[in-house]
């Protein structure tokens, strides 16, 4: 009987490894941009891509609030530094909370229903910050608002990567991190010019989008075929590829992938751990910890008093900063699903660590009292390098890959556990940097240069090329 049951589990993962359409080479891409749909019946994917992704723009509202309100808050609460420091990082162990339970939510309730569950936590979260007398309903906010920041970025790239042609998967779903980016520099800039309440309430506006887009937007027809609506599935899988496409391939292959997955027995967080699914883990993990400790926090801290060093104003340079962010994130969304993610992640790194280099250099030089006259320009050079490459691969690549690689049946799980780590490297990155400051300022960022090298090796190594698969195409490769 053990014989049987051993040969019946080998036999149903060999279904999964097997590619489950053949395509042939007369028939075009296999995907909804080639079922006799035009780019003009793609509207619903991209307003649907839309709506998602303003959880995004919320989640960079939420990470940019603290930085323009600081001393604002401090003096009409008065706040001593201590409660507001407790104020800046309860996000993260919101973030952290969120990134934790999400992922079985979002497979209970549905991604649409994960979405409007992390609207009210956000909307909660802001009125207790707008209504705030004191340090506790601060803070309640704040947790509240990381909780639902951490839940959008698990929802939000799984969401479009599932609703999403293979031909624009990639730029779609890379639009989640230009819109973080985009709502980080957004409060910064408007932190500026309005009073923190009022920041407040305007960090609403993107949940009553995403509330009332909602009513006008199709499930994901993979989340839906799992759950055995199949009539709602294909309903949404037509609305998303346009009336007169014929989606009957693309059904199949969905439906076909996931009846394989549900011989297996139910998915729990240890199963991750098993040998078909490691390689996933690996790769999205092993992309967090590489995107997190090589130094992006430790920048965007430091940030204010390299161009002051420089002899930049600090909020001139912070805004050129914010914009370059946004601009290279852009670029690097619309040539994904060209370039492909591997390259894109490549150069990246490398970029990374050239602008390391640059920065160790530059404190190298003024710690020894070297070319002082150069020390700021390497430093200047050296952030916008360190950005522009952060940007263009690195910030959106893990969040794309993350997305695309694991299967359905273990994505709740899956996606909680990588989103956790991420927030666990944010948190570690930010925790350590002035103590890594402090041993040594050049120090620190050869230490990123060499982290973002091993990144570099790991892509190499590890990382496959996702690009013009399906993602049926995709786990079925690496889950094997």
């Amino acid at each position: 009987m053990a014989a049987i049951k051993e040969y019946a589990k080998k036999d149903v993962q060999d279904e999964i490894r097997e590619p489950l359409v053949r395509v042939d080479s007369n028939l075009g891409a296999g995907d909804g941009s080639s079922h006799g749909s035009t780019k003009g019946d793609q509207w619903m994917v991209y307003l649907s891509t839309f709506v998602a992704v303003c959880g995004s723009y919320e989640f960079g509202c939420g990470v940019g609030y603290s930085s323009p309100t600081q001393s604002a808050i401090r003096k009409d609460l008065n706040l001593s530094l201590a409660e507001y420091s407790m104020f800046g990082s309860i996000l993260t162990f919101g973030a952290m909370i969120g990134a934790i339970t999400i992922g079985p939510i979002t497979d209970f309730l549905g991604r649409k229903g994960a979405l409007r569950m992390s609207c009210v936590f956000c909307v909660a979260g802001w009125l207790a910050i707008y209504f705030s007398k004191g340090a506790l309903s601060l803070d309640i906010g704040r947790l509240a608002t990381g909780y639902g920041s951490g839940a959008f970025s698990y929802i939000v790239p799984v969401f479009i990567a599932e609703i999403a042609p293979k031909n624009l998967r990639g730029r779609l779903t890379a639009i989640n991190q230009l819109m973080i980016v985009t709502g980080v520099s957004v409060s910064f800039i408007i932190g500026v010019v309005v009073s923190w309440r009022a920041l407040a309430i305007i960090g609403i506006v993107p949940c009553a989008v995403i509330i009332f887009g909602l009513f006008f937007i199709p499930e994901s027809p993979r989340w839906l075929a799992k759950t055995g609506r199949q009539r709602d599935f294909e309903v949404a899988l037509q609305k998303l590829r346009g009336k007169d496409a014929d989606v009957s391939r693309e059904a199949a292959e969905i439906q076909e992938y996931i009846a394989s997955l549900d011989l297996l027995p139910q998915a729990k967080l240890l199963d991750l751990f098993q040998r078909r699914y490691l390689r996933s883990v690996i790769i999205a993990v092993g992309l967090m910890v590489c995107q997190q400790l090589g130094g992006i926090n430790g920048v965007c801290f430091y940030v204010s008093n390299i161009f002051e060093q420089a002899g930049f104003s600090p909020r001139l340079g912070t805004i050129t900063y914010a914009i370059l962010q946004v601009v290279v994130t852009g670029l690097g969304a619309a040539v994904m699903d060209k370039a492909g993610r591997k390259p894109l992640i490549l150069a990246s790194a490398s970029g990374l660590v050239l602008g390391c280099v640059l920065i160790a250099t530059s404190f190298f030089l003024k710690v020894h009292g070297l070319a002082l006259k150069a020390s700021p320009i390497f430093a200047v050079a050296g952030i916008l390098i360190f950005i522009g490459s952060f940007s263009v691969g690195m910030g959106a690549v893990p969040w794309v890959l993350m997305s695309e690689i694991f299967p359905i049946n273990i994505k709740g799980q899956a996606g909680s556990l990588t989103t956790l780590v991420n927030w666990l490297g944010a948190w570690l990155c930010s925790y350590t940097f002035n103590f890594l400051m402090s041993w040594s300022s050049y120090g620190t960022f050869i230490l990123y240069a060499v982290v973002n090298v091993l990144s570099v090796l790991f892509v190499i190594v590890i990382v496959p090329e996702t690009k013009g698969k399906t993602l049926e195409q995709i786990q079925g490769a690496i889950n094997k």
